[in-house]
């Protein structure tokens, strides 16, 4: 067929999309104005993640030629188009802006909605919190480093609950205005340098490495010290106009990070669900073997553990705890129970869908 009339028959399907997507537009409008009468939160992660599965599934059903990340991708903006409409939402997240969190937040609400950096993670929790954002993002967990325990340690003052998760692949480039050969200042946050601590040594085994408290901000810096470089994503280079000198030069090809999305409320169950829970034992002898037996009896997956000291009392210590299952599960339910037996504090910090999918950077 002549390039021509290919181009006519893309421009029909372009104007079928539009009617559709208005369409769809004046239903989702519609929906905002019945979430809003009934009191529901406008982001619903446990509807949205339905929506995905039910959408690839279709796709291969009719043996369509997207793959599952750009079905996901395509309809990612569709929502957040969406969510815009229903509502004009705010999303917090650890600034500044392009930093990993920001690409983090990006990813999971879109281009659509509105984003308000702040400059601690307290800040964060503070204005879901306060209500002056709708959500929150903050970094938990990386898969080379470890727990963001100061994510964890603020979820004993705040309120804020759990309502999704984020994963993404974190692929740092090395990014500059200077030429590779005359580098000899390298700029990046403090996790960073340590996820690409192998590679370092062996390129730039004699730079000065000097940490600072974002990779948007060593982006910023390294754009307009000469012979310097920044450690980060892709986004700081591009929003600081720096040139890419090399990508994924992180030590493990599957770093990544996971995120939490931060509420006043927690989710319904989706049918494949994670609970993160906080609790401290009492000081007794056999008491965290108790409160752990349950789960195992119960045959409950339990995906992640960590302690943290107490800012309440000498020698208390919370521990956090995620086990596959929603909070409403009649196991998880009847686990929880028996915690609370062996228990001084237990909180429920939320329920979520146990996304899969790792976004890339």
């Amino acid at each position: 067929m002549p390039l021509e009339d290919l181009r006519q028959k893309i421009d029909a399907v372009d104007r079928d999309l539009l009617r559709l997507l208005n369409e769809r537009a004046d239903l989702v409008h519609e929906v905002g104005l019945v979430k809003k009468q009934a009191g529901l939160q406008i982001y619903a992660p446990e509807r949205e993640e339905a929506v995905f599965q039910g959408l690839v599934r279709k796709n291969s059903e009719m043996q369509g030629r997207l793959p599952e990340r750009s079905i996901r991708a395509i309809y990612r903006e569709i929502m957040s188009a969406a969510l815009a409409l229903e509502d004009d939402l705010r999303i917090a997240y650890l600034g500044p802006e392009g930093t990993w969190t920001h690409q983090a937040a990006v990813s999971r609400f879109g281009a659509s909605v509105a984003y308000s950096p702040t400059e601690s993670l307290e800040q964060v929790f503070d204005a879901v919190a306060r209500r002056t954002a709708d959500y929150g993002v903050v970094p938990v967990e990386n898969s080379t480093e470890g727990a963001a325990v100061h994510t964890l340690d603020l979820f004993a003052e705040s309120p804020v609950h759990i309502c999704a998760q984020i994963l993404l692949r974190i692929e740092n480039c090395l990014m500059s205005r200077s030429p590779r050969e005359d580098v000899r200042v390298i700029y990046s946050h403090a996790n960073v340098f340590a996820q690409c601590r192998q590679w370092i040594l062996r390129h730039f085994p004699d730079a000065d490495l000097i940490e600072v408290p974002s990779t948007t901000r060593a982006a910023e810096i390294a754009s307009r010290t000469p012979h310097s470089a920044a450690l980060g994503g892709p986004l700081a280079a591009q929003l600081h106009g720096l040139e890419v000198l090399e990508h994924r030069v992180q030590d493990s090809a599957t770093n990544s990070t996971r995120f939490l999305v931060l509420s006043e409320r927690t989710c319904p169950a989706s049918g494949r669900d994670r609970t993160s829970i906080m609790f401290s034992v009492r000081n007794e002898p056999g008491s965290l073997f108790q409160a752990l037996a349950p789960f195992n009896e119960l045959h409950l997956n339990l995906s992640k553990i960590e302690s943290r000291p107490s800012r309440r009392r000498d020698w208390e210590v919370f521990l956090f705890l995620d086990v596959l299952g929603h909070c409403e599960d009649a196991p998880v339910k009847k686990a929880l129970g028996e915690l609370a037996a062996h228990c001084s504090f237990v909180r429920v910090l939320g329920s979520y869908p146990a996304t899969a999918e790792v976004s890339r950077s």
